[in-house]
């Protein structure tokens, strides 16, 4: 998750839909941590969505649009090599790689630096899982016995929870900030507009504008909380992710509505802290998102022993605040007859309905660019495509604006990329190569294709699919930190020993996927990568173990390993 608010708005609407579970859990919710919509075949019209959010209107002290003066034709000269209106994750990374490159490179941040993930999102969320884990493990008497352990009963200090999360976004916050400034690149405080052909203003509301100028625009403005119609957030008792990471108070009960990444992490950070939940979740099944194996492991892990309970197949069509000393109320409605099927009381209701894109107020209009459900379109290198299906010249969208994969890392890395193609050296991302994760405990993670989806496309282009797996239980590391629940799964060509897809529940899956996930980034095949050396005892042995179990009908390179290094001449212990 990686958005940033460069753009001045007051209210976030819903994405037109005549569809509440499309958006709520097919386009919105599993982007949290970003399942492709591509794997997933989804596809959005190509309709401008111009009522998603109510932009804030700001006085300025004179209008520029682009048909005036020469708005309309690119300048002759420039003030930046690169401009990138956005300063999360996503135009971060570019920034730094601009640099690197030797761009004069300057960033448009209208909020503050870090966006979504370092101050609402994946930063404050991992230091309140960190604590939810501790007290987790604190609390399993059964765990601790194994160990020979004997701990008191835990308790938590709420508040110095919720300032642990925000001293760590403040922290990192203030790192990319520094980082970027050290480096040379120019912050520029104000909401940016894109004014014409490689035009930008920027400005603080109720300020004068700054027009400035770039060869080449990156568009990297993030996301917001998507909240359906019907439900009414008031930001204590119903509350969206951005409101909850603040931690103010721990309800007795609350319902989450989604159960995607966000609702799960949430889950596991609510019942660690002493909640009762209840998921609300509009699809026939929880965790919709997830390889179906996987996901159903992690329901019997994760759900059925906690306090958990769920409503499938509905949907929470109004959700009225708690007040007057009344509850929180939920109205269900049943997903496929559309009839009202139960009402919940609940101290709290946390809408992790996903995320929506954040780029009206960009002035798209003003170079024939019509989002599409609020995201802009780009092709494979990230280049902008305007109305009539032509490439923007020297404009890309990164992040979570153009909705390819909605991940912080995966902004960076689009990024990234276009730095390389505006220096002179083409470069395309593979999607399929980026890992996701979930970070409940365990963890769930993965890389590439779920086994439905690999089959799916097996079944068009003509080939074999396969499966293997290990199990958490045969490794060692795992049994001595009595962490053994846990399974790897691969799915593969057979005849060439293509990697298609990976996915990990079990203890440190968010680390163990890397190796999966740069051998399909590197074109490594299963039967080269089965000769790779792992620290024994180590959880990287799941991987190793996965990988040798695969049967490969295609030979191993011929290409030997080879050490420059002196061998080693003193014994080694195991």
């Amino acid at each position: 998750m990686h958005s940033t608010s460069a753009l001045s708005f007051s209210q976030a609407t819903s994405l037109p839909t005549t569809n509440y579970a499309f958006h709520s859990h097919s386009a919105v919710n599993l982007r949290f941590c970003g399942l492709r919509r591509q794997a997933f075949g989804f596809s959005f019209s190509t309709h401008s969505t111009s009522t998603r959010l109510r932009l804030s209107t700001r006085a300025h002290s004179y209008k520029i649009s682009a048909s005036d003066g020469n708005n309309g034709t690119p300048p002759k000269s420039f003030d930046y090599d690169l401009i990138i209106i956005g300063a999360g994750v996503g135009g971060h990374g570019a920034a730094l790689h601009a640099v690197d490159k030797g761009l004069k490179t300057a960033i448009i941040e209208g909020d503050v630096v870090g966006g979504t993930c370092v101050n609402r999102g994946c930063v404050p969320s991992k230091a309140l899982l960190a604590v939810s884990g501790r007290m987790r493990e604190l609390q399993s008497e059964h765990h601790m016995k194994a160990l020979g352990l004997q701990v008191s009963a835990a308790g938590y200090d709420r508040q110095a929870v919720a300032d642990h999360a925000n001293n760590l976004a403040s922290k990192i916050r203030n790192n990319l900030t520094n980082s970027m400034k050290a480096l040379g690149v120019d912050i520029l405080t104000g909401f940016g507009t894109i004014v014409g052909p490689q035009k930008v203003k920027y400005g603080k509301v109720g300020s004068t504008d700054t027009l400035v100028t770039a060869k080449d625009i990156i568009i990297a403005t993030g996301s917001v909380p998507f909240v359906p119609k019907g439900i009414e957030v008031d930001g204590k008792t119903v509350i969206t992710s951005d409101h909850a990471l603040k931690l103010e108070f721990v309800p007795d009960w609350v319902a989450i509505v989604g159960s995607g990444y966000i609702g799960l992490e949430f889950s596991d950070v609510y019942t660690a802290l002493g909640s009762e939940v209840t998921f609300i979740e509009a699809l026939d099944q929880l965790m919709p998102g997830f390889d179906p194996e996987i996901g159903k492991l992690a329901q019997r892990v994760l759900i059925n022993p906690r306090k958990i309970d769920y409503h499938t197949g509905v949907f929470a069509t109004k959700i009225t605040p708690a007040r007057d000393g009344k509850p929180v109320i939920i109205e269900l409605t049943d997903a496929k007859t559309k009839e009202q099927k139960d009402t919940l009381e609940v101290d709290a209701a946390l809408i992790a309905t996903g995320r929506a894109p954040f780029t009206n107020g960009l002035g798209l209009e003003n170079i024939n660019v019509l989002t599409q459900r609020g995201f802009v379109p780009v092709d494979e290198r990230m280049r902008v495509i305007d109305a009539n299906g032509n490439q923007v010249p020297h404009l890309y969208c990164i992040g979570d604006a153009n909705g390819k994969m909605m991940l912080a890392h995966a902004a960076s890395a689009q990024g990234i990329s276009v730095v390389e193609q505006v220096t002179g050296r083409d470069h395309v991302l593979n999607h399929l190569s980026i890992p996701a994760a979930c970070f409940t405990h365990p963890e769930i993670s993965m890389v590439g294709l779920t086994e439905p989806q690999a089959r799916e496309k097996a079944e068009k282009e003509g080939f074999e699919v396969s499966v293997a797996k290990t199990s958490f239980k045969a490794n060692t590391k795992a049994l001595a930190e009595n962490e053994g629940e846990g399974l790897a799964k691969l799915i593969y060509r057979p005849d060439n020993g293509e990697i298609l897809g990976v996915h990990i529940f079990g203890l440190h899956a968010a680390d163990l996927i890397h190796e999966a996930s740069n051998a399909i980034a590197l074109g490594t095949r299963i039967q080269d990568i089965k000769f790779a050396v792992h620290a024994h005892p180590t959880l990287s042995e799941v991987i190793d173990e996965l990988f040798k179990s695969a049967k490969v009908k295609a030979p191993a390179s011929t290409s030997t390993s080879t050490s420059t290094s002196s061998p080693v001449t003193e014994p080694v212990s195991a």
